[in-house]
């Protein structure tokens, strides 16, 4: 592919050098299980599938899932932000490439 040819849809994006950078890095795994975590949670049912313990008179069962929105809002936001600072790092790293 040539430099004034656009990139199409659906074609890999190139960096400077001509080499793809890494699909799956460390950050973007971390990123996944982030996001994972609190389906995995959820989807267990048999792990708080009970009454006890209670917490001010509210059944385990129902704070248990309550108890998980704070988390998975602070999961998403830590997957959100690594994936944000990898990109960053790429574009930076294209960005230095060029000069």
């Amino acid at each position: 592919m040539s430099e004034d040819q656009p990139v199409r849809s659906g074609e890999p994006v190139q960096s400077v050098r001509g080499v793809r950078p890494p699909v799956v890095t460390p950050r973007r795994v971390v990123a996944g299980i982030c996001i994972v975590i609190p389906f995995v949670a959820m989807l267990w049912v048999n792990s708080y599938s009970r009454t006890t313990p209670q917490f001010i008179g509210i059944p385990f069962f129902y704070w248990y899932q309550i108890a998980w929105v704070p988390v998975t809002a602070a999961l998403t936001y830590a997957a959100y932000a690594l994936v944000r600072a990898e990109e960053r790092a790429q574009r930076a790293h294209g960005e230095g490439a060029g000069r």
